[in-house]
């Protein structure tokens, strides 16, 4: 493989191999280096089903199956054709971001991401009573708690449980909050509670279309929130639906996961040493932050497969198996042949007990970050949820300052996430500028003027459905 520049310093170094050669799929149908999360799935459905754990980790101590993601998505490939397309579109897209730098500006951006959360209680309590240490039905504090871990371990924030003196060890610069308003724009806690009395326990692997289900019983706009359901769940610890790429991309078909996309929790583990969470290795809210890491775009750190495949991060090292344990200890591979290597198993996409881990490195950042700008219904949800402007109920447009005489700010207010244009025409009726966005919300446009004679000028905004014209002078 060509090497590829990615600047100097320490991000450069550390961000020069992130697209690593070696996957150890033995079928020849995927090239190493050019998929990021199909070529491990795909291997995994030819060689095992699971990745496959050294009897000698499991002997001593069992421990439950912590993650669904890759029977998961085994399932959606089989459910949605299409969308092994969007995956593969995806990793081309970060391969080219890699090349010309943009995972390394990516990591360096020191903007804090805003993610607005919608957490979907679903149980079959019938009293509705909230809390307890068995009941589904989880108290507010229980879903408070798990936000503040999530913040901890995203931002590595001193004196907690998520800082880490490790020197590849970084800050997400990604915060986490409960919404503060529902999609229709009413004040929420961004917490919602569903009696489903049909069923008391939802599956990921058996292809029962559970995830389905829960979508049907609550669902927020996937563009606009991060959806988590919380309920009990069978087999599995929790599961979650990775990032792809646009459904909307040229001759890709539409992309129906996005109802499901989201991470699916067992209630006993969601949430820190408070209500239902019990389980004394996995009470530290840490399954919400490896089934979220998912939902940013990372796989685990033995790339899934039979081990020692590839994660697609430089600097994760090469990892023959999960810690599937209860202890936190060293595990050793030897995915090389030239000698055993430290496994990362304090790396949040380790399958460690929770006091394990406090790890996300400088590349897996870069690769979340990264998959917040490419993959689209990402993208839309940080556009929405960074932008200082509120939303309106219908089209509406400030241009200011006015008269000026230079590049003025145009406060377009929209209702929701739309397309739209703004225009510049002089006194004649001429169209002396343009510009586009797409799949935008309410938004701050600088209209440039520069090289336009002094006089009145008229600015027009238009969506799909609305435009609205404002007079500007240029002096």
């Amino acid at each position: 493989m060509a090497a590829m520049w990615y600047g100097t310093g320490s991000f450069g170094k550390l961000l020069q191999h992130m697209i690593k050669l070696g996957n150890n799929c033995q079928s020849g149908m995927w090239r190493t280096g050019r998929l990021w999360l199909t070529g491990s799935f795909v291997c995994l459905l030819a060689v095992s089903g699971q990745a496959q754990v050294p009897a000698t980790l499991l002997a001593e101590e069992p421990a439950p199956n912590r993650c669904g993601v890759v029977e998961h998505e085994r399932i959606l490939q089989q459910r949605h054709p299409g969308r092994l397309r969007q995956l593969n579109e995806l990793n081309r897209q970060l391969e080219l971001a890699a090349a010309n730098g943009r995972m390394l500006r990516a990591a360096a951006d020191d903007q804090v991401l805003r993610i607005p959360v919608v957490v979907h209680v679903v149980h079959s309590t019938a009293s509705n009573e909230i809390g307890g240490p068995t009941n589904v039905n989880i108290s507010d504090e229980q879903i408070v708690s798990q936000i503040q871990v999530l913040n901890e371990d995203y931002r590595r924030k001193s004196g907690t449980n998520g800082f880490n003196t490790n020197p590849i060890g970084a800050d997400a610069k990604i915060e986490f909050f409960l919404a503060a308003t529902d999609p229709s724009g009413n004040p929420t806690n961004g917490i919602t509670r569903h009696y489903y009395p049909q069923k008391t326990s939802f599956s990921v692997a058996d292809g029962s279309g559970d995830d389905i289900l829960l979508s049907q019983i609550a669902y927020w706009p996937s563009d606009r929130y991060l959806n988590i359901w919380v309920t009990r769940v069978n087999s599995y610890l929790g599961y979650t639906q990775f990032p792809t790429s646009a459904d909307t991309l040229s001759g890709l078909p539409f992309d129906a996961s996005e109802f499901t996309d989201g991470s699916i929790i067992d209630y006993r583990y969601f949430g820190r040493q408070l209500g239902s969470v019990r389980d004394p290795t996995y009470s530290l809210g840490r399954t919400a932050t490896h089934e979220i890491g998912h939902w940013l775009g990372l796989i685990h750190t033995w790339g899934d497969g039979n081990g020692c495949a590839e994660d697609y991060v430089g600097d994760t090292p090469p990892t023959l198996a999960p810690n599937q344990t209860r202890q936190c200890r060293e595990t050793f591979s030897n995915c090389t042949g030239r000698g055993p290597t430290r496994d990362q198993t304090e790396n949040y996409l380790d399958y460690s007990p929770d006091a394990c881990m406090n790890l996300f490195t400088v590349g897996q950042v870069a690769r979340m970050r990264t998959v917040l700008a490419l993959s689209p219904r990402r993208a839309r949800l940080i556009r929405a949820a960074n932008s200082p402007i509120t939303e309106s109920e219908s089209l509406a447009v400030t241009v200011y300052p006015n008269p000026t005489q230079s590049d003025p700010a145009v406060e377009v207010r929209l209702k929701g996430i739309q397309s739209f244009s703004v225009d510049l025409f002089d006194a004649t009726g001429k169209h002396v500028r343009n510009v586009n966005y797409t799949d935008s919300p309410s938004t701050l446009v600088s209209l440039p003027v520069s090289g336009l004679k002094s006089g009145m000028y008229i600015v027009r905004v238009k969506t799909a459905d609305e435009i609205v014209s404002k007079r500007l002078l240029l002096q």
